[in-house]
């Protein structure tokens, strides 16, 4: 049941990296190609989601980028189990996975999957959602995700098969929301709630937060990004508005988009407020200086280089957009 409730440039890149960088605007998330490897039959494995808080469980995803051997297990799904009903928080990132995460559900618990909650649009987010479509679920997300899944649902789909190959995408499909949240509102899953929160645009436009009440247990989505460099798809000013904001709001444990299963609270966001203040601070520089976008490719956030894996895919894409934003202040 739902309801309501109340830094200066020291070199320019070439007119090829620069070209590259503004294809990636285009098709977001940006993604590596990885030599092919065979993919395991679905099935969950002993351990394949850990209990972080009493009901409260969650898959860690692998620090990497869409690859054949990794069939699009890069991000953190998890779910939460009532006394009568299941709710799934995001399905990984492909078919197969999702297909996986089903069945550590089932390991668990025989009690129906009522809610798939997706905290946002993208892919290694999303892309499980068929092997939950069953008579009775419903697809809960922020009330923008469905718009901004529709506007990139063809080259996500194009990518996800070209990254993954024909063997690890099979079974992945694209399934829209069937209830968009655009207020704070509770589900009921007996005997425990979770209350989703539209928030902001901040990683996305469309990121919504899930909060179990019994256990305290805040899944953030990729609001925190942990190891893994953050990536922004939305609005640098508004994700660091809505950390300062959230941080002080106490929780018991949070669960990251990428990262541990779960992190202490607040003190797990300081790192990702620390990247995306150092990124601003550095493009806000170069502006004053008279410096191109091009110019903060090269230079924005390098002094972060080495506290973030993947820092190389995608910290150019993160000053690029930031830079947009920003020289309109």
């Amino acid at each position: 049941m739902l309801r309501h409730i109340d830094p200066t440039a020291t070199s320019a890149p070439s007119r090829r990296t620069i070209v590259r960088a503004a294809a990636a605007l285009l098709t977001w998330p940006f993604w590596r190609p990885v030599a092919a490897a065979a993919a395991a039959e679905p099935g969950a494995p002993t351990g394949f989601a850990v209990e972080v808080a009493p009901g409260c469980f969650v898959h860690q995803g692998r620090h990497a980028l869409f690859a054949p051997d990794n069939e699009g297990d890069i991000s953190n799904p998890g779910f939460v189990v009532g006394d009568e009903a299941v709710a799934v928080i995001d399905t990984s990132g492909s078919g197969i996975m999702g297909a996986r995460l089903l069945a550590s559900v089932r390991q668990v618990t025989d009690r129906p999957i009522r809610y798939v909650i997706n905290t946002h649009m993208h892919p290694d987010h999303v892309f499980g959602n068929g092997a939950f479509q069953a008579e009775g679920t419903e697809f809960v997300a922020h009330h923008k995700m469905a718009r901004g899944l529709a506007a990139r649902a063809d080259r996500y789909m194009e990518r996800n098969r070209e990254l993954l190959g024909d063997k690890a995408f099979e079974g992945t499909k694209i399934v829209m929301p069937t209830r968009g949240i655009d207020s704070p509102t509770t589900i009921d899953l007996g005997g425990r709630s979770i209350e989703l929160v539209p928030r902001k645009t901040a990683h996305t436009d469309n990121d919504l937060t899930v909060r179990c009440t019994k256990t305290d247990t805040l899944y953030l989505g990729d609001l925190l990004f942990s190891g893994h460099v953050p990536t922004i798809d939305g609005s640098i000013k508004g994700w660091m508005a809505l950390m300062e904001e959230m941080t002080k709001s106490p929780a018991a444990r949070v669960v990251p988009g990428h990262g541990p299963p779960s992190m202490p609270w607040p003190e797990g966001a300081r790192p990702l407020q620390h990247y995306l203040e150092t990124l601003a601070v550095d493009i806000r520089g170069l502006i004053k200086q008279g410096k191109t976008l091009a110019d903060a490719m090269v230079v924005a956030g390098q002094s972060e280089k080495n506290a973030w894996l993947l820092f190389d895919d995608y910290n150019a894409r993160n000053a690029s957009a930031a830079f947009a934003e920003l020289e309109w202040e």
